[in-house]
């Protein structure tokens, strides 16, 4: 029970720690009145290689950061307590890969928040599931499809002031980070109920062990007894 606890307690503290990164920035630039903005990815310049590392950390209005703060949190819990062992690397990786190819392959512009890592993070656990072959795993995918599966259209050029580029690059990270990852962390539990002449096998030895043993275990008592009609002797 213990070990479970202390499980769900990591598992909500990472991604709460990471979503109070997100708050402290914002509630600094609407403190100071300074915009973060330009420490954001702007694609093949050296000035916006700053925004690899940087970028999801920035959140153009309260709008865009609660927007993104409840299913980062959420989705980053299932990832931790799921995939505790490997959580850090996929993360690590998915952030890592989703801002180097914005850098290289976005338009000319500014890209900030988190989304692009928000994507990833869905298509990992959806993609991770169906790769382990886990029904326990393919029902967390059912799951997130369920909650997440309308942010589909965000990959898509569709929506203004939206940088649909890191939606598409984070799921195409967390697609790969999921397949990449597939025989670490989790596994489905496999069965081997061998042959039928090895059944038959252990099924002889077994009866035949139980009946040595039956042999072996048998307590020999003999009563010493005098019949009524008979003295005793000295």
């Amino acid at each position: 029970m213990r070990n479970t606890s202390s499980k769900l307690f990591f598992s909500i503290l990472y991604p709460l720690l990471f979503v109070a990164i997100l708050w402290l920035v914002k509630l600094f630039e609407l403190a100071f009145d300074f915009k973060f903005f330009w420490y954001g990815i702007f694609p093949r310049t050296l000035n916006g290689l700053t925004g690899i590392a940087f970028a999801p950390l920035i959140h153009s209005n309260l709008d865009h950061l609660i927007s993104n703060s409840i299913p980062l949190f959420l989705l980053g819990t299932i990832m931790f307590y799921f995939y505790r062992s490997i959580a850090f690397k996929v993360f690590f990786w998915i952030y890592i890969m989703t801002n180097v190819w914005v850098w290289v392959a976005a338009r000319s512009s500014y890209h900030i928040g988190a989304s692009g890592v928000l994507y990833g993070f869905v298509c990992f656990l959806f993609f991770s599931g169906i790769f382990r072959k886990d029904t326990k795993l393919m029902a967390i995918s059912l799951f997130v499809t369920f909650l997440y599966g309308s942010m589909t259209w965000g990959i898509f050029p569709i929506f203004n002031g939206v940088s649909w580029e890191s939606h598409l690059l984070g799921s195409i990270a967390g697609i790969i980070t999921a397949y990449n990852f597939r025989k670490e962390g989790p596994q489905a539990k496999k069965y081997d109920w061998g042959t039928d002449e090895e059944n038959e096998l252990i099924d002889v030895s077994g009866e035949q062990e139980n009946s040595d043993n039956n042999d072996s275990n048998t307590l020999n008592i003999q009563y010493t007894f005098i019949q009524k009609d008979e003295k005793a002797k000295d």
